[in-house]
């Protein structure tokens, strides 16, 4: 298939449902490779089918993100692959217990970091390198409105996304006057996914966007130019 992302490479964690399924289906179709990440084999390889029949290519790529080693062995065959890295979508994470903070467990807290933050971080480290390989290496994160703006039992994964979106940010100026890599930050907004369903269980699904509108607008931010540790909202 050929379109715009004709012999890029991109990376889609999260990747067998909801926004990240949607992402790495709307990369596939403007041409890029996806490899796509998730800890079921049988979920991502149902991604997979639906690219390969829409004309796309994709590479499946089971594993769990709170392994660090299995990162950075991900790390090792792309680089034998590919030898370099154009797209890096951080969308996995967990939404863990809504609670007032008093109340938040410990040790779901610390898996929710481990996932949402630690994860982040050593896919960042592992993927860098090939990233500025690339001619235009491009780090999209997933993040929520709670990370920058706090609201009552969503202390933990507010917390979470805004540590986030301090190391994207950090990044982000780190690399910008030494290499071609830039990183921005994308808030869906109200979406249709597993995750807002367990958060508000008695809503109407349908009276919120599907995860199609975020990976369009993922793949129109990829396109275009765009100031480094930029975040950005989708409407709709």
């Amino acid at each position: 298939m050929t379109g715009i992302f004709e012999a890029k490479v991109a990376l889609v964690t999260g990747a067998s449902r909801g926004i990240g399924a949607a992402t790495a289906k709307a990369l596939a179709a403007q041409g890029a490779h996806v490899i796509i990440t998730a800890r079921t084999a049988k979920d991502l390889e149902a991604v997979e089918d639906e690219i390969f029949e829409a004309g796309g290519s994709a590479t499946i790529a089971p594993l769990d993100l709170t392994d660090g080693d299995s990162i950075a062995r991900l790390a090792t065959a792309v680089t034998e692959r590919w030898g370099k890295l154009d797209h890096l979508v951080l969308n996995a994470a967990m939404l863990g217990t809504l609670a007032p903070v008093p109340a938040i467990d410990g040790a779901e807290f610390a898996r929710l970091f481990t996932l949402n933050v630690t994860a982040q971080q050593v896919l960042i480290a592992s993927f860098d390198a090939l990233l500025r390989k690339s001619e235009a290496g491009r780090l999209i994160a997933l993040t929520s409105s709670v990370g920058a703006a706090p609201r009552a039992f969503w202390g933990a994964y507010g917390a979470s996304k805004a540590a986030l979106e301090t190391l994207v940010r950090s990044y982000a100026e780190e690399v910008k006057n030494i290499s071609a890599v830039r990183a921005a930050i994308v808030d869906p907004g109200k979406t249709r996914t597993k995750m807002r369903a367990a958060a508000y269980p008695g809503e109407d699904p349908t009276s919120v966007k599907e995860p199609s509108v975020v990976a369009d607008a993922i793949v129109a931010l990829l396109q275009r130019e765009f100031e480094t540790g930029k975040r950005i909202a989708v409407d709709g």
